[in-house]
């Protein structure tokens, strides 16, 4: 049956069809599943960035408003109370999956769904019949490009988003959420017109740091007040955030700092190690870049920006698919050159993070970053080996003790 399957999506794909086949799929889910998100208000988030936090800040604060919620997200699936990791590999999974998320949740009287909306599922239409009330856009910066042909490309599939909330959603009062400092927003505005809300930064109390998860906050922040949450309501949730597994999250904190974060793009990786570096110490820091050829021209960027900012750096692998894991650190290798980082190139990932916290001094900062909440490695083939960097840096720092 699997290989029939893919034989029958390769015909699909040489005659041309996979156009009409993608948009087949999600007109036939909405409608066996009933149409769902018409009977509650359904929240999309997208942008390069911040979709995951921006989309369980939503939910918790709404949770904290009393709210059923339906997530779907890259870290995991919300139902009501039920919640499981999402395991599908795909931020925005398919074949019908959140159109029966968005069912099962009307079924117990969840009256909001949040779903995070990527470009590449949006290019296979998985957004399709789904009916938004609001969409959220946190900020484009270059990812996936290669993928989509270039960021003109990738910047159209984001808007091709906004366009079908605008024109063909069965909701009325559609609002467009946009974050007013992202050089991109501009043609997000231009489709949104006055159905607009801009945010900038949230400036209340909260624990995550970093001036992106303030923009995160005012994203959410500004979705709950369009649905009409109080303002003491917003306030306490935000403060009570914890963050999300795999973002930021802090595995340890003394002597040393272990952080694991999902930051694989050049300007995400910036962000966390600006957030981290005011901590004191020296920032050791622990990345690798996918392979597979997807976004070649970001390795030796990556490694320039490691440059900058950690004292020593350990080159690993990262979803090294079919390409050799050490021809792909080479590459991110060539972006260290003339700076005063010691580099160390070790692509067993486990020994990546068992040699950070050998070195790691008292007040130092581990990040481990890329994978974030990934439960696989992926290798070539399509093999996946269950892979946790949190469970791993544990592990180590219990072997170390």
């Amino acid at each position: 049956m699997k290989y029939a399957k893919k034989f029958l999506r390769s015909v699909i794909k040489l005659l041309g069809l996979l156009k009409i086949y993608h948009f087949a799929l999600a007109w036939g889910a909405s409608v066996f599943y009933g149409r769902p998100s018409r009977q509650m208000t359904v929240i999309g988030v997208t942008g390069t960035k911040g979709k995951t936090t921006v989309a369980e800040l939503i939910s918790a604060i709404l949770n904290e408003a009393g709210e059923k919620t339906v997530l779907s997200s890259s870290h995991r699936f919300q139902v009501g109370d039920r919640s499981w990791t999402n395991k599908t590999g795909n931020t925005m999974p398919g074949r019908g999956l959140i159109q029966k998320l968005l069912r099962d949740g009307a079924k117990i009287g969840s009256k909001y769904g949040i779903v995070e909306v990527v470009s590449e599922g949006v290019v296979q239409y998985r957004h399709k019949f789904m009916d938004f009330d609001i969409a959220v856009f946190t900020g484009l910066h270059p990812e996936h490009i290669e993928s989509h042909g270039g960021l003109e490309k990738y910047r159209e599939a984001k808007l091709n988003f906004f366009r079908d909330v605008k024109k063909n959603s069965k909701k009325k009062d559609r609002k467009f959420v946009i974050n007013k400092n992202n050089e991109h927003s501009k043609y997000f505005l231009e489709i949104a017109g006055s159905d607009t809300v801009l945010y900038e930064k949230y400036d209340g109390p909260i624990k995550i740091i970093g001036d992106f998860n303030r923009e995160n906050a005012a994203a959410a922040a500004t979705v709950a007040q369009l649905l009409g949450v109080s303002s003491d309501v917003i306030k306490n949730a935000l403060a009570k955030f914890s963050g999300v597994p795999g973002r930021m999250e802090f595995v340890k904190q003394e002597p040393f700092k272990v952080v694991v974060d999902y930051a694989h793009t050049p300007g995400s990786l910036e962000a966390a190690y600006g957030a981290l570096k005011n901590n004191g110490g020296g920032l050791i820091c622990v990345f690798g870049s996918d392979g597979g050829g997807r976004d070649k021209w970001k390795r030796p960027e990556l490694g320039k920006i490691a440059g900058r900012h950690c004292k020593e750096i350990i080159l690993t692998s990262e979803n090294p698919y079919e390409e050799d894991p050490q021809k792909i650190i080479k590459e991110i290798r060539a972006g260290t050159k003339g700076s005063n980082a010691t580099v160390y190139e070790i692509p067993d990932r486990t020994a990546a993070i068992r040699k950070a916290i050998n070195l790691a001094k008292p007040g130092d900062t581990i990040i481990l970053t890329g994978k974030g909440s990934e439960p696989f490695m992926k290798m070539a083939k399509g093999k996946k080996i269950p892979w946790s960097d949190r469970d791993v840096a544990i592990k180590e720092l219990g072997d170390k003790i």
